[in-house]
């Protein structure tokens, strides 16, 4: 598959970056932008209509249930092999009908993606294991490793890149991801949460943007790593290139750099936390911070929780709340972004760059076509999710919504990670990790170290008390 691999023949300038044609409406049912949107969207929708009518998508999201032997999972399968067949049934389905309306293959899209869900599956119960997060066993990072390892020790046939569609699992997880965002929660989150994390995502998109562009990096490729690092990590990466219609060689460059230095920083940050002895909700705040990917931040929050519970005393604060202070961080304040940069910049790129570079002046109506139709998707997932919310206060979001409305949307959005991170791995060779090249890791670099030197300045030095008294333990 094209979008990691990048053995395509190299454009040139001008082919690059022409505006792209659009294809008018019939892109509402041939563009996986758009389909992701429909897939998203549809997952939402039945989950709401159920949570009003009294019931629950829970069934149909089921996923391995948390084990410490292995007789936990035979009785958990035991009981839910029916829901299991159920949802891989439905992703056929729904895929299925996507793939024929793009024009793939199905006759190699299908065989493909059992593959992929059945390896997803042993990758999902790795993750649910008890002791998982002490070693930070994060499916979506499993199922990176593990593609990796299949990819560069036991090629599979070349037909089997059908199934391995990265930015199609992606969007739809992108669109699920709007539904456990409502706009309630930016409120919730608190006016100065909100604020550090605006400052960080602003300052490190233009330090790595900058940085990059006095490298002499293409400016595409740069606001690609920008988004990577500012924002949402592999997700901000790709709708800022559908934004700007960066290469997918350059998509792949920003992908490997936001995956090596989420590696990094999982083990990193947790003992540079402890090192200092920060508060588990201020680690978690700077976590939120300086992290690039939600699945690593996520695993680096939860293995420092876990040191501050078993420290006796010698931490303070709970593993609860550096998980809640990396999430009002990383996956509220600056996930948030990921539709404001991909509009800010397809406006760039249309009616500044595309100008400069072709002579020509692009139609009004680029600026639409150009804008990520899954980032859209994301935004009415949000709104929808949000006047759900709105009738409810943050304890009873807590303990109704979140559990019975949201939690399933977030299993679903869960498979639809593992699926891009397995994917990923399956189409990235090792060589490709090491010819990335020293500008782009360089200019990327730069927004690592700004990252985490403002992101520990902001949570544990001019919003400390904040953090400490807005999470209190329980």
């Amino acid at each position: 598959m094209a979008q990691v691999k990048a053995k395509s023949r190299p454009a040139s300038s001008r082919e690059a970056r022409a505006p792209a044609q659009s294809q008018g409406w019939s892109e509402l049912w041939q563009k996986e932008d758009w389909w992701a949107v429909w897939l998203g969207l549809g997952i939402v929708i039945v989950a709401i209509i159920a949570f009003l009518t009294g019931g629950t998508i829970k069934p149909i999201a089921v996923k391995p249930a948390n084990w410490d032997t292995f007789a936990v999972l035979r009785d958990h399968f035991a009981v839910q092999w029916q829901w299991y067949v159920a949802q891989l049934l439905l992703w056929l389905i729904v895929f299925s009908i996507s793939a024929s309306a793009m024009g793939w293959k199905l006759a190699e899209f299908l065989p493909s993606f059992l593959f992929v869900y059945a390896i997803s599956l042993v990758i999902f119960v790795i993750g649910q294991w008890k002791q998982a997060g002490a070693y930070n066993l994060e499916p979506p990072l499993v199922a990176l490793v593990v593609g990796l390892l299949i990819s560069n020790f036991l090629p599979l046939p070349a037909w089997m890149d059908a199934g391995f569609r990265v930015e199609y699992y992606i969007k739809t997880g992108i669109v699920l991801l709007g539904a456990t965002l409502p706009f309630t929660l930016i409120i919730w989150a608190g006016p100065l949460a909100m604020l550090q994390a605006t400052i960080v995502s602003v300052v490190t998109f233009a330090v790595i943007y900058y940085a990059s562009r006095t490298l002499g990096l293409d400016r595409r490729l740069g606001a690609c790593l920008g988004a990577g690092g500012a924002i949402c990590g592999v997700s901000g990466a790709i709708a800022m290139a559908g934004a700007v219609k960066a290469t997918k060689e350059q998509v792949a460059v920003a992908i490997t750099l936001v995956i090596l230095w989420a590696i990094v920083m999982i083990f990193v940050l947790p003992f540079a936390a402890k090192a200092f002895q920060l508060h588990a909700a201020i680690a978690g705040a700077w976590i939120g911070n300086s992290e690039f990917a939600d699945a690593a931040g996520l695993a680096a929050a939860q293995t420092y929780g876990g040191m501050a519970e078993s420290s006796q005393g010698a931490i303070q604060g709970t593993a609860e709340q550096a998980l809640q202070a990396f999430t009002l961080i990383k996956v509220i304040g600056r996930d948030i972004w990921i539709g404001i940069w991909a509009f800010i910049f397809a406006l760039i790129a249309t009616t500044r760059w595309e100008v400069v570079e072709t002579g020509a002046r692009p139609s009004p109506a680029e600026i639409w076509w150009r804008f990520p139709k899954f980032v859209v998707g994301f935004l009415i997932a949000s709104a929808l999710m949000t006047l759900i919310a709105a009738g409810y206060s943050f304890d009873e979001y807590k303990k109704i919504v979140e559990p019975n409305l949201v939690a399933p949307i977030k299993d679903l959005r869960t498979w639809a990670f593992i699926f891009c991170f397995l994917s990923i791995g399956l189409t990235t060779r090792f060589r490709e990790l090491a010819g990335v090249g020293a500008r782009p890791f360089f200019g990327f670099s730069a927004g690592v170290v700004v990252n985490v030197v403002l992101g520990f300045l902001l949570s544990a030095v001019v919003f400390a008390s904040y953090w400490t008294s807005l999470l209190p333990g329980r």
